[in-house]
Order: structure tokens, then sequence, then C-alpha cells
């Protein structure tokens, strides 16, 4: 067979290169989908409603609300970078009852220091906090109804055979597991650590 001319030459390597490397159209769709599909869950509901809030907070120039929700959004973010990020309504309304708390011991000790101004900036972001607090759908616990689900679990670890005293760390473990009693609750971990040392104490 007769050698090919240079140029008919460069061109046939040309096509041979495109048609090795080129790959089907079907398979890339394919791959994009394959990797759409992995991506992170969903934020929590509340979370997504805050962050829709934020810009009609924005249009209406509404500031002790957008000062709430930033800082809110912006607590979520950092611990979006730790180990406990926030995932569910229940971590982001303890997270929102904490922020309502900082703003609360703030308000009085501008109270004390005669800032009536700043007194009633809080103030403002304590209601709005507050507000989503009650709208979150978030089941709030009482003490009452913590010593009757620390009781229980405290008995039902017993029952298990264990020859030793119940610990505090199972008790609590216990409690707060997924599918636990207080799974998805509305709970202070500082009221429900106070509660599970008292029952386990008299056990």
């Amino acid at each position: 067979m007769a050698a090919l001319r240079p140029c008919t030459r460069v061109v046939a390597e040309r096509i041979l290169l495109r048609t090795r490397f080129t790959l089907p159209t079907g398979s890339i769709r394919c791959s994009s989908a394959r990797f759409y599909s992995s991506g992170e869950p969903p934020a929590p509901p509340l979370l997504q409603k805050l962050k829709a809030d934020l810009k009609t907070a924005m249009r209406a120039k509404d500031a002790p609300r957008l000062t709430a929700i930033r800082s809110i959004l912006s607590a979520t973010l950092n611990a979006s970078k730790t180990a406990s990020p926030i995932a569910t309504d229940a971590q982001l309304v303890a997270l929102l009852r904490r922020t309502a708390r900082s703003s609360t011991d703030a308000s009085a000790a501008f109270q004390a220091a005669g800032r009536q101004d700043l007194v009633d900036k809080e103030a403002a972001q304590v209601a709005v906090l507050e507000e989503y607090i009650a709208q979150s759908g978030v089941e709030e616990v009482s003490e009452d109804q913590l010593r009757v689900v620390v009781a229980g679990v405290v008995t039902a670890l017993t029952s298990e055979g264990a020859e030793t005293k119940v610990r505090f760390g199972d008790v609590m473990k216990k409690l707060l597991a997924p599918g636990g009693p207080l799974d998805g609750k509305n709970v202070e971990k500082a009221q429900l650590a106070g509660v599970v040392k008292e029952v386990v104490g008299t056990n």
C-alpha cells in the first residue's frame, strides 16, 4: 500500500486520537447523575426558614430580625466545620435558646450600666429568637417529664442485669441516642444532666 502523504497522515492521526479519548454522551450523563445524587442531606426545615426570612428581613430593613438571624446562621456555619454540625431542628432550637439566654444576660449587664438603648436592642432580638423557638414545632420537655423519662431509663438499665451502679454516661447516651426517648426533643442539656445526676444518685 502506498504511504500516506504527510498532510493526510496528520489528519488521520487527529481523527484516531479524537475517537480514542472522546466518551459517549450517555456515559457522561450517567456519571453526572450519580454525582449529584450523592449530595449532602437537606438542611433542617427551620434552618431553611431562617435563610428565607433573612432575605425578607433585608427587604423590610428589619434590623432586630436581621441581627438575630445572621447570628444564628453564623453559629450554624461555624458548627458545620466541627464534629457536631447542626443537623436537626432540635439542635437548632437548642442553639436559639442559648443565643436568647446570652442576649438576656447581656441585657441585664446593659441595664446595670444604664444603657437603655442596648437593653431595648437585646430585648428585640430575644423576642425574635423566642418567636422561632415557638414556631419550630420541636416538642419541649418539662423538668417533671424529664424526671419520669430519666427514671424509666435508669430502671431499664438496672433490669438489664447491670451488677454495678448505673453510670451517668450510659443514661445520657441512651436518652439522646437516635430513636431514644429524647431524640428530636427540645431539651436543655444542662437541665437534663442535673436531673440524670439526681436520679442516678438516688438509685
